[in-house]
Protein backbone atom coordinates (compact mmCIF):
# COMPACT_ATOMS: atom_id res chain seq x y z
CA UNK A 1 0.00 0.00 0.00
CA UNK A 2 2.71 2.11 0.90
CA UNK A 3 3.61 2.31 -3.01
CA UNK A 4 0.21 3.55 -3.90
CA UNK A 5 0.07 6.19 -0.87
CA UNK A 6 3.43 7.34 -2.50
CA UNK A 7 2.46 7.68 -6.16
CA UNK A 8 -0.58 9.56 -5.46
CA UNK A 9 0.87 12.38 -3.59
CA UNK A 10 3.76 12.58 -6.23
CA UNK A 11 1.26 12.66 -8.91
CA UNK A 12 -0.94 15.60 -7.07
CA UNK A 13 2.12 16.91 -6.24
CA UNK A 14 2.85 16.92 -9.84
CA UNK A 15 -0.50 18.21 -10.59
CA UNK A 16 -0.85 21.00 -8.29
CA UNK A 17 2.30 21.96 -6.50
CA UNK A 18 4.68 21.88 -9.82
CA UNK A 19 6.52 18.96 -9.01
CA UNK A 20 8.45 17.06 -11.46
CA UNK A 21 8.27 13.36 -11.47
CA UNK A 22 10.89 10.64 -12.86
CA UNK A 23 8.59 8.44 -15.04
CA UNK A 24 10.75 5.41 -15.08
CA UNK A 25 9.88 5.31 -11.17
CA UNK A 26 6.21 4.44 -12.20
CA UNK A 27 5.39 1.19 -13.45
CA UNK A 28 2.09 0.30 -11.74
CA UNK A 29 0.00 -2.88 -12.92
CA UNK A 30 -3.74 -2.65 -13.73
CA UNK A 31 -4.26 -3.85 -10.22
CA UNK A 32 -2.34 -1.08 -8.41
CA UNK A 33 -4.05 1.65 -10.76
CA UNK A 34 -7.31 0.00 -9.92
CA UNK A 35 -6.35 0.76 -5.85
CA UNK A 36 -5.18 3.88 -6.46
CA UNK A 37 -7.96 5.15 -8.52
CA UNK A 38 -9.94 3.94 -5.40
CA UNK A 39 -7.65 5.69 -2.72
CA UNK A 40 -7.88 8.86 -4.78
CA UNK A 41 -11.92 8.50 -5.43
CA UNK A 42 -12.47 7.90 -1.39
CA UNK A 43 -10.35 11.74 -0.81
CA UNK A 44 -12.14 13.31 -3.82
CA UNK A 45 -8.93 13.68 -5.40
CA UNK A 46 -8.85 11.18 -8.52
CA UNK A 47 -9.53 14.18 -11.02
CA UNK A 48 -6.03 15.24 -10.25
CA UNK A 49 -4.55 11.96 -10.27
CA UNK A 50 -6.18 10.89 -13.39
CA UNK A 51 -5.22 13.88 -15.14
CA UNK A 52 -1.28 13.67 -14.15
CA UNK A 53 -1.18 10.13 -15.08
CA UNK A 54 -2.55 11.29 -18.84
CA UNK A 55 -0.26 13.77 -19.19
CA UNK A 56 2.82 12.07 -18.46
CA UNK A 57 1.36 8.84 -20.35
CA UNK A 58 1.75 6.71 -17.38
CA UNK A 59 -1.37 5.04 -17.81
CA UNK A 60 -3.00 3.28 -21.29
CA UNK A 61 -6.41 2.76 -22.26
CA UNK A 62 -8.35 0.93 -20.06
CA UNK A 63 -11.42 0.78 -17.30
CA UNK A 64 -9.70 2.09 -15.24
CA UNK A 65 -8.41 5.44 -17.41
CA UNK A 66 -12.35 5.68 -18.15
CA UNK A 67 -13.08 6.16 -14.77
CA UNK A 68 -10.29 8.54 -14.07
CA UNK A 69 -11.59 10.21 -17.13
CA UNK A 70 -15.17 10.45 -15.89
CA UNK A 71 -13.79 11.89 -12.44
CA UNK A 72 -12.05 14.83 -14.26
CA UNK A 73 -15.09 15.46 -16.53
CA UNK A 74 -17.07 15.80 -12.72
CA UNK A 75 -14.87 17.99 -11.69
CA UNK A 76 -14.96 20.49 -14.39
CA UNK A 77 -18.83 20.15 -14.17
CA UNK A 78 -18.89 20.49 -10.03
CA UNK A 79 -17.19 23.97 -10.45
CA UNK A 80 -18.88 25.25 -13.39
CA UNK A 81 -22.11 24.53 -11.54
CA UNK A 82 -21.07 25.91 -8.31
CA UNK A 83 -19.10 28.62 -9.65
CA UNK A 84 -22.15 29.52 -12.05
CA UNK A 85 -24.20 29.11 -8.05
CA UNK A 86 -22.09 31.68 -6.19
CA UNK A 87 -22.31 34.66 -9.18
CA UNK A 88 -26.45 33.83 -8.85
CA UNK A 89 -25.83 34.21 -4.83
CA UNK A 90 -23.52 37.22 -5.00
CA UNK A 91 -26.41 39.30 -7.56
CA UNK A 92 -29.03 38.57 -4.91
CA UNK A 93 -27.05 39.14 -2.00
CA UNK A 94 -25.25 42.46 -3.27
CA UNK A 95 -28.51 43.59 -4.20
CA UNK A 96 -30.29 43.16 -0.95
CA UNK A 97 -27.15 44.94 0.70
CA UNK A 98 -26.41 42.03 2.62
CA UNK A 99 -23.00 42.04 3.67
CA UNK A 100 -21.40 38.43 3.14
CA UNK A 101 -17.86 36.26 3.04
CA UNK A 102 -17.21 33.49 0.83
CA UNK A 103 -15.55 30.67 2.54
CA UNK A 104 -13.42 27.52 2.17
CA UNK A 105 -13.61 26.25 -1.29
CA UNK A 106 -14.75 29.24 -3.23
CA UNK A 107 -11.87 31.54 -2.16
CA UNK A 108 -9.21 28.64 -1.62
CA UNK A 109 -9.13 27.66 -5.47
CA UNK A 110 -7.96 30.94 -6.75
CA UNK A 111 -4.55 29.09 -5.69
CA UNK A 112 -4.42 25.90 -7.99
CA UNK A 113 -3.55 26.33 -10.57
CA UNK A 114 -6.55 26.04 -12.44
CA UNK A 115 -10.11 26.24 -10.31
CA UNK A 116 -11.72 23.40 -11.41
CA UNK A 117 -8.48 21.47 -9.41
CA UNK A 118 -10.22 22.35 -6.02
CA UNK A 119 -13.61 20.32 -6.10
CA UNK A 120 -15.98 21.03 -3.43
CA UNK A 121 -19.66 19.64 -2.25
CA UNK A 122 -21.01 22.92 -1.31
CA UNK A 123 -20.50 26.63 -1.53
CA UNK A 124 -20.54 28.12 2.27
CA UNK A 125 -20.97 31.70 2.90
CA UNK A 126 -20.94 34.01 6.14
CA UNK A 127 -23.91 36.99 7.01
CA UNK A 128 -24.44 38.46 9.95
CA UNK A 129 -26.98 36.47 12.11
CA UNK A 130 -29.70 39.64 12.41
CA UNK A 131 -29.64 39.47 8.58
CA UNK A 132 -30.21 35.48 8.20
CA UNK A 133 -34.29 35.09 8.15
CA UNK A 134 -33.77 38.00 5.17
CA UNK A 135 -31.33 36.78 3.33
CA UNK A 136 -33.01 33.12 3.35
CA UNK A 137 -36.62 34.31 1.91
CA UNK A 138 -34.61 36.64 -0.26
CA UNK A 139 -32.42 33.42 -1.93
CA UNK A 140 -36.35 31.50 -1.46
CA UNK A 141 -38.11 34.10 -3.62
CA UNK A 142 -35.36 35.24 -5.78
CA UNK A 143 -33.70 31.77 -6.54
CA UNK A 144 -36.11 29.09 -5.40
CA UNK A 145 -34.16 27.83 -3.35
CA UNK A 146 -35.54 25.39 -0.53
CA UNK A 147 -34.68 25.50 3.12
CA UNK A 148 -33.92 22.06 4.72
CA UNK A 149 -33.16 22.53 8.58
CA UNK A 150 -31.17 25.14 10.87
CA UNK A 151 -28.27 23.82 12.84
CA UNK A 152 -26.18 25.29 15.57
CA UNK A 153 -24.31 27.88 13.30
CA UNK A 154 -25.56 27.47 9.92
CA UNK A 155 -28.59 26.97 7.52
CA UNK A 156 -29.02 24.36 4.99
CA UNK A 157 -30.23 24.94 1.57
CA UNK A 158 -30.88 23.75 -1.81
CA UNK A 159 -31.26 25.49 -5.44
CA UNK A 160 -33.78 23.58 -7.82
CA UNK A 161 -31.07 21.51 -9.51
CA UNK A 162 -29.07 20.13 -6.34
CA UNK A 163 -26.12 23.16 -5.15
CA UNK A 164 -26.03 22.78 -1.63
CA UNK A 165 -25.61 26.20 0.31
CA UNK A 166 -24.52 26.44 3.96
CA UNK A 167 -25.28 29.81 5.15
CA UNK A 168 -23.18 30.44 8.23
CA UNK A 169 -24.23 32.77 11.13
CA UNK A 170 -21.06 31.92 13.14
CA UNK A 171 -18.40 30.04 12.70
CA UNK A 172 -18.17 28.82 15.95
CA UNK A 173 -19.08 25.07 15.62
CA UNK A 174 -19.56 22.18 18.12
CA UNK A 175 -17.05 20.04 18.69
CA UNK A 176 -14.48 23.31 18.13
CA UNK A 177 -10.93 22.45 18.52
CA UNK A 178 -8.68 24.89 20.85
CA UNK A 179 -9.74 27.98 21.92
CA UNK A 180 -11.82 29.03 19.10
CA UNK A 181 -14.46 31.18 20.52
CA UNK A 182 -11.72 33.51 21.30
CA UNK A 183 -10.45 34.30 17.54
CA UNK A 184 -13.90 33.73 15.59
CA UNK A 185 -16.23 35.98 17.90
CA UNK A 186 -14.54 38.59 15.83
CA UNK A 187 -14.29 37.57 12.72
CA UNK A 188 -16.19 40.59 11.11
CA UNK A 189 -13.74 42.79 12.23
CA UNK A 190 -10.90 40.89 10.38
CA UNK A 191 -12.53 41.48 7.42
CA UNK A 192 -12.12 43.93 4.16
CA UNK A 193 -14.88 45.18 2.12
CA UNK A 194 -14.77 44.68 -1.83
CA UNK A 195 -14.89 47.93 -3.57
CA UNK A 196 -18.59 48.81 -4.53
CA UNK A 197 -20.09 45.59 -3.04
CA UNK A 198 -21.35 44.44 0.26
CA UNK A 199 -18.67 41.43 0.01
CA UNK A 200 -15.94 40.90 2.35
CA UNK A 201 -12.93 38.86 2.40
CA UNK A 202 -11.34 37.61 5.36
CA UNK A 203 -8.01 38.44 6.43
CA UNK A 204 -4.89 36.16 5.35
CA UNK A 205 -4.49 35.42 8.83
CA UNK A 206 -8.16 34.83 9.91
CA UNK A 207 -8.84 32.80 6.55
CA UNK A 208 -5.87 30.65 7.83
CA UNK A 209 -7.05 29.92 11.85
CA UNK A 210 -10.68 29.12 10.25
CA UNK A 211 -8.65 26.54 7.69
CA UNK A 212 -6.58 25.03 10.53
CA UNK A 213 -9.57 24.98 13.02
CA UNK A 214 -11.46 22.95 10.50
CA UNK A 215 -9.14 20.85 9.96
CA UNK A 216 -8.16 19.98 13.60
CA UNK A 217 -12.28 19.74 14.33
CA UNK A 218 -12.65 17.16 11.73
CA UNK A 219 -9.39 15.23 12.68
CA UNK A 220 -10.21 14.67 16.06
CA UNK A 221 -13.54 13.45 14.92
CA UNK A 222 -12.72 10.60 12.85
CA UNK A 223 -10.55 12.41 10.14
CA UNK A 224 -10.28 15.08 7.36
CA UNK A 225 -9.24 13.53 4.57
CA UNK A 226 -5.98 14.65 2.53
CA UNK A 227 -7.53 17.87 0.41
CA UNK A 228 -7.31 20.06 3.66
CA UNK A 229 -3.53 18.99 4.04
CA UNK A 230 -3.07 20.10 -0.02
CA UNK A 231 -5.09 23.34 0.54
CA UNK A 232 -2.57 24.01 3.61
CA UNK A 233 0.24 23.67 1.23
CA UNK A 234 -1.50 26.17 -1.49
CA UNK A 235 -1.98 28.51 1.51
CA UNK A 236 1.75 28.00 2.59
CA UNK A 237 3.15 28.42 -1.01
CA UNK A 238 0.77 30.48 -2.88
CA UNK A 239 -1.18 32.97 -0.40
CA UNK A 240 0.53 36.31 0.10
CA UNK A 241 0.66 36.23 4.09
CA UNK A 242 2.65 37.48 7.34
CA UNK A 243 3.93 35.06 9.10
CA UNK A 244 3.77 37.06 12.00
CA UNK A 245 0.11 37.44 12.50
CA UNK A 246 -0.36 34.05 11.21
CA UNK A 247 1.56 32.92 14.40
CA UNK A 248 -0.16 35.27 16.75
CA UNK A 249 -3.59 34.01 15.79
CA UNK A 250 -2.42 30.46 16.04
CA UNK A 251 -1.29 31.07 19.25
CA UNK A 252 -4.06 32.96 20.60
CA UNK A 253 -6.48 30.24 19.15
CA UNK A 254 -4.03 27.35 20.63
CA UNK A 255 -3.54 25.61 18.00
CA UNK A 256 0.19 26.18 17.36
CA UNK A 257 1.46 22.71 17.40
CA UNK A 258 -1.07 21.08 15.30
CA UNK A 259 -0.72 23.75 12.60
CA UNK A 260 3.29 23.10 12.99
CA UNK A 261 2.64 19.35 12.48
CA UNK A 262 -0.04 19.75 9.80
CA UNK A 263 2.05 21.71 7.69
CA UNK A 264 4.87 19.18 8.04
CA UNK A 265 3.10 16.43 6.89
CA UNK A 266 1.79 18.32 3.80
CA UNK A 267 5.20 18.41 2.83
CA UNK A 268 6.11 15.01 3.64
CA UNK A 269 3.42 14.43 1.24
CA UNK A 270 3.69 17.59 -1.27
CA UNK A 271 7.20 19.26 -1.11
CA UNK A 272 10.64 16.76 -0.07
CA UNK A 273 10.65 16.27 3.28
CA UNK A 274 10.66 12.83 5.13
CA UNK A 275 8.37 11.36 7.40
CA UNK A 276 8.84 11.88 10.93
CA UNK A 277 7.24 9.47 13.96
CA UNK A 278 4.38 12.14 14.32
CA UNK A 279 3.67 12.33 10.60
CA UNK A 280 3.32 8.90 10.13
CA UNK A 281 0.93 8.34 12.59
CA UNK A 282 -1.27 10.89 11.21
CA UNK A 283 -0.79 9.27 7.78
CA UNK A 284 -1.64 6.13 9.14
CA UNK A 285 -4.56 7.69 11.21
CA UNK A 286 -6.07 10.27 8.44
CA UNK A 287 -5.97 7.06 5.13
CA UNK A 288 -8.06 4.69 7.29
CA UNK A 289 -10.62 6.78 5.90
CA UNK A 290 -12.11 9.34 2.88
CA UNK A 291 -12.65 12.67 2.76
CA UNK A 292 -14.81 12.28 6.11
CA UNK A 293 -12.60 10.06 8.03
CA UNK A 294 -14.16 7.24 9.87
CA UNK A 295 -16.42 6.47 12.78
CA UNK A 296 -14.15 4.18 14.44
CA UNK A 297 -11.67 6.96 14.35
CA UNK A 298 -13.82 9.36 15.68
CA UNK A 299 -14.90 6.89 18.63
CA UNK A 300 -11.01 6.19 19.60
CA UNK A 301 -10.33 9.47 20.09
CA UNK A 302 -13.95 10.40 21.86
CA UNK A 303 -12.71 7.27 24.20
CA UNK A 304 -9.67 9.21 25.08
CA UNK A 305 -11.24 12.93 25.32
CA UNK A 306 -13.84 11.08 28.02
CA UNK A 307 -11.73 8.57 30.02
CA UNK A 308 -12.41 5.29 28.49
CA UNK A 309 -15.14 2.86 26.77
CA UNK A 310 -17.65 3.20 29.69
CA UNK A 311 -17.58 7.10 29.93
CA UNK A 312 -17.53 7.50 26.14
CA UNK A 313 -20.93 5.62 25.52
CA UNK A 314 -22.78 7.33 28.59
CA UNK A 315 -21.96 10.93 26.79
CA UNK A 316 -23.54 9.40 23.61
CA UNK A 317 -26.43 8.10 25.82
CA UNK A 318 -27.04 11.31 27.69
CA UNK A 319 -25.52 14.31 26.22
CA UNK A 320 -24.00 16.89 28.21
CA UNK A 321 -25.56 20.20 28.16
CA UNK A 322 -23.13 22.15 26.40
CA UNK A 323 -23.39 19.44 23.42
CA UNK A 324 -27.05 19.28 23.13
CA UNK A 325 -27.38 23.35 23.31
CA UNK A 326 -25.79 22.91 19.57
CA UNK A 327 -28.50 20.60 18.25
CA UNK A 328 -31.21 22.04 20.19
CA UNK A 329 -30.84 26.31 19.90
CA UNK A 330 -33.63 26.89 22.61
CA UNK A 331 -31.95 25.19 25.41
CA UNK A 332 -29.29 27.92 25.91
CA UNK A 333 -28.96 29.42 28.79
CA UNK A 334 -32.21 27.00 30.37
CA UNK A 335 -30.43 23.94 31.93
CA UNK A 336 -33.49 23.17 33.53
CA UNK A 337 -35.01 21.83 30.57
CA UNK A 338 -32.10 19.73 29.88
CA UNK A 339 -34.24 16.18 30.63
CA UNK A 340 -36.73 17.50 28.60
CA UNK A 341 -34.68 18.18 25.30
CA UNK A 342 -32.72 14.76 26.67
CA UNK A 343 -36.30 12.93 25.89
CA UNK A 344 -37.02 14.78 22.97
CA UNK A 345 -33.56 13.48 21.10
CA UNK A 346 -34.45 9.68 22.18
CA UNK A 347 -37.84 10.15 20.65
CA UNK A 348 -36.33 11.44 17.39
CA UNK A 349 -33.78 8.41 17.21
CA UNK A 350 -36.41 6.09 18.09
CA UNK A 351 -39.02 7.41 15.17
CA UNK A 352 -36.51 8.82 13.19
CA UNK A 353 -34.06 5.90 12.32
CA UNK A 354 -31.25 6.81 14.50
CA UNK A 355 -30.94 4.41 17.06
CA UNK A 356 -29.78 1.39 14.65
CA UNK A 357 -27.06 4.26 13.79
CA UNK A 358 -26.58 4.57 17.78
CA UNK A 359 -26.17 0.61 18.21
CA UNK A 360 -23.57 0.53 15.55
CA UNK A 361 -21.54 3.20 17.25
CA UNK A 362 -21.77 1.53 20.82
CA UNK A 363 -20.63 -1.76 19.03
CA UNK A 364 -17.88 -0.38 17.45
CA UNK A 365 -17.12 1.42 21.13
CA UNK A 366 -16.45 -1.51 22.13
CA UNK A 367 -13.98 -3.32 19.41
CA UNK A 368 -11.51 0.21 19.69
CA UNK A 369 -8.67 -1.95 21.64
CA UNK A 370 -6.21 -0.77 24.14
CA UNK A 371 -3.38 -0.33 21.79
CA UNK A 372 -5.64 1.83 19.75
CA UNK A 373 -6.83 4.16 22.53
CA UNK A 374 -2.87 4.39 23.34
CA UNK A 375 -2.21 5.25 19.73
CA UNK A 376 -4.56 8.07 19.68
CA UNK A 377 -3.58 9.30 23.02
CA UNK A 378 0.07 9.81 21.89
CA UNK A 379 -0.59 11.38 18.47
CA UNK A 380 -3.32 13.76 20.37
CA UNK A 381 -0.55 14.58 23.09
CA UNK A 382 1.89 15.37 20.74
CA UNK A 383 -0.50 17.32 18.61
CA UNK A 384 -1.31 19.87 21.22
CA UNK A 385 -5.59 18.44 20.94
CA UNK A 386 -5.81 16.54 23.33
CA UNK A 387 -8.38 17.76 25.69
Amino acid sequence: MEKIIHAMMELIASEVCGKSIDKSQYSLTDEELAKLYKLAKSHDLAHLVGDALIKNNLIGDSEVKAKFQKQMMLAVYRYEKINHELGRLRKVLNEAKIPFIPLKGSVLRRYYPEPWMRTSCDIDILIHESDLERAVAMLVDKLAYKREFKGSHDISLFSDYGVHLELHYSLIEENCVGNIESVLQDVWKKADPVAETFEYVLSDEMFYYYHIAHMAKHFVYGGCGVRPFLDLWVLNHRAPFDQDNRSAILAEGGLLTFTSEAKALSEVWFGNTEHTDITRQMQNYLLKGGVYGTTKNRISVQQVKHGGKFRYAISRIWLPYDTLKFHYPPLVGKRALLPLYEVRRWCKLIFCGGAKRGMNELKLNSAVSATEQDQINEMLSALGIRH
